[in-house]
């Protein structure tokens, strides 16, 4: 079955700016976990993987939407709590709802997060340099 249904700008950016917001729900900031492995299916299934590191978005965590895309605001770095390759990663409202979630990993492998190394060393410093989330068109 065909389809060509498109939303406005208006609507992506709305769209994107309620899904964005959701992050802010709790009473404090929304963090940022990285995982190993691929993530679970959907987003009220439980974490899988080894979780490498937390950290902790700004609140609130983005800025508004423009053309159906959200920039994060500051991501604060976080501490390896684990040795592993990045694979996944959730955010999280701060009462531990997961709100999204997407594959990570470096350039190469084409993920939802990039990272500029995705090995992951217990103890390092783990740092996100930008992250965008975007509504499609269709």
């Amino acid at each position: 079955m065909a389809s060509n249904f498109k939303i406005s700008t208006s609507a992506r950016n709305g769209a994107c700016n309620g899904i964005v917001d959701l992050l802010d729900a709790g009473a404090t900031a929304a963090q940022l976990f990285v995982r190993t492995g691929a993530p679970p299916t959907n987003v009220v299934d439980a974490d899988t993987g080894t979780l490498l590191a937390t950290l902790t978005f700004s609140d609130p965590a983005f800025g508004n939407a423009s053309t159906g895309a959200a920039t994060a605001s500051a991501i604060t770095n976080g501490t390896a709590a684990a040795s592993g390759d990045a694979g996944h990663f959730r955010a999280k409202d701060s009462d531990g709802n997961t709100i999204f979630q997407g594959t990570a990993g470096e350039a190469a492998d084409t993920p939802d997060l990039v990272f500029d190394e995705k090995s992951i060393v217990s103890g390092g410093v783990v740092a996100v340099s930008s992250f965008v989330v975007t509504v499609p068109i269709q």
